[in-house]
């Protein structure tokens, strides 16, 4: 009898190892996540601000952006949104990491099964299947989470105005609010106002990220810099090339987001209607506006993320 059963408990000892894997994938994937976004959230608000047009400046330089949010908001102001980062950046990423982890495990077993001669599942995958398993995480990731990213770009993306009497007027406070406010005026459905963009986003995005990182780390010798340190430099490039390369589309959805919310009319029936207005109106660089700062913003965003994630992952395979 006792022969008889130990095939169960090692199954189940296996399925509970797996289990706990990918639980502390995801952790350190969302606390990696979360260090990124709090380090470099000021960079971000500007970002929202210069590329959603909120903000009733006739000036749109970085720094006359960086003065006024100081001035109306106080330092504080750097901040703001970071908390409804932080509540969508955690589960986000953590889905992001641990399921492309779990996406390129599966391109692993599946090349080895196929090619048993040729492929074994320690080896890299290659750069397409590297894109395909971010892209993949990158819209899992966004469908699970994508109310608190558009509560997040209303928080960020208008700058508060100042009364008379010097009190500081904000339209958008927390998270919560945010998300019942939006719900009470506009409805449920408008909790995912601009997600066809972003789902289409999430796939280039994630997947340039990680394809990126995935071709460097396969293509580049091996050199006396640790793991960490690797994934950080290839990380920061992977996050440029990912930025530059889908920042319309991210400018497309922002507007998306913001339109109908509080004092901003409803302009727009859906993403390509956004596309053709914006560009009979502004012009091409409008999908643009603000890129710069999200480049200078993306390289250490990034970069923090992958080497964060690697550390911790080695640090909780040690306890």
């Amino acid at each position: 009898m006792s022969e008889m059963k130990m095939p169960q408990q090692t199954h189940a000892k296996s399925r509970g190892d797996a289990t706990q894997d990918m639980t502390r994938r995801m952790i350190c994937g969302g606390l990696a996540g979360c260090i990124a976004k709090t380090a470099t959230n000021p960079l971000e608000r500007i970002k929202m601000l210069s590329q959603t047009g909120e903000h009733g400046l006739k000036q749109t330089s970085v720094l006359s952006l960086y003065r006024n949010i100081l001035k109306n908001e106080g330092v504080i102001g750097l901040w703001a949104g970071n908390g409804a980062n932080l509540l969508r950046i955690f589960p986000a990423k953590a889905v992001v990491f641990s399921t492309n982890d779990l996406y390129q495990d599966l391109f692993r077993r599946c090349l080895s099964a196929m090619n048993p001669n040729e492929y074994d599942e320690t080896q890299k995958l290659p750069s397409a299947l590297s894109f395909l398993a971010g892209g993949l995480a990158g819209m899992t990731a966004s469908a699970c989470t994508y109310p608190l990213d558009l509560a997040r770009g209303r928080i960020s993306g208008k700058l508060a105005s100042r009364a008379s009497d010097g009190v500081v007027k904000k339209e958008y406070k927390g998270i919560v609010s945010t998300v019942l406010l939006t719900v009470r005026e506009e409805g449920f459905g408008a909790l995912y106002k601009g997600v066809t963009p972003t789902l289409i986003g999430a796939l280039p995005y994630e997947g340039i990220k990680f394809g990126t990182v995935g071709f460097l780390d396969s293509h580049l010798p091996a050199s006396d810099m640790s793991p960490a340190i690797r994934k950080m430099v290839f990380g920061g490039v992977g996050g440029v090339a990912a930025g530059v390369i889908t920042y319309p589309n991210d400018t497309i959805r922002r507007l998306l987001q913001l339109q109908g919310s509080r004092g901003t009319e409803t302009t727009y029936n859906g993403y390509w209607d956004c596309v053709r207005k914006t560009y009979r109106k502004e012009g091409l660089a409008r999908f643009y506006r603000g890129a710069t700062i999200n480049i200078i913003r993306m390289a250490p965003n990034s970069a923090v993320q992958f080497g964060a994630y690697e550390i911790l992952k080695q640090w909780s395979s040690n306890l």
